[in-house]
């Protein structure tokens, strides 16, 4: 597996407050990119945003397997993945990272899909695990208080 690239939130002010987990640790987020879809600058756009938001972002980088995502996902000890596709293939490689995340016991793992998603897919989408699906014009305020909320608890 190729190395991810890790953006954190360097400022200590105290004017920001970052978003913590149930154990007082930042949120860890993995931004994926799966199959052949070479654009990633959304993906990019969204790390970035939620690393402004106070979460620590893995971004793993483009043309991802679903088996990458998952191992970096157990590896990195992530809170939630979110997962960016244009190229069509979200009804395919969706279901794929659900599966094999929760195989690997990653069950509390939140799911989120951001890209081009037909409508009458994210109720399907939505029964076979992912959390969230936001589609372009979402803001990345919308995206970021989504996972700070849903994000479970860790023990």
């Amino acid at each position: 597996m190729q190395p991810c690239a890790t953006f954190t939130a360097f400022t200590k002010s105290p004017q920001f407050s970052f978003p913590m987990n149930q154990s007082n640790r930042k949120i860890r987020v993995l931004v994926a990119k799966p199959g052949l879809d070479g654009h990633d600058r959304g993906a990019k756009v969204i790390a970035r945003a939620l690393r402004d938001a106070g979460m620590e972002v893995i971004y793993t980088g483009l043309r991802q397997t679903p088996e990458m995502i998952a191992a970096a996902a157990l590896q990195e000890d992530v809170d939630a993945v979110g997962v960016s596709i244009l190229s069509g293939a979200h009804n395919t490689l969706c279901p794929r990272i659900v599966s094999l995340l929760r195989e690997e016991g990653l069950t509390d793992t939140l799911v989120v899909l951001g890209g081009i998603v037909p409508k009458e897919d994210i109720p399907k989408l939505k029964e076979q695990g992912v959390a969230e699906v936001f589609l372009p014009g979402t803001s990345t305020q919308d995206i970021a208080d989504f996972i700070r909320n849903n994000v479970k608890p860790r023990d």
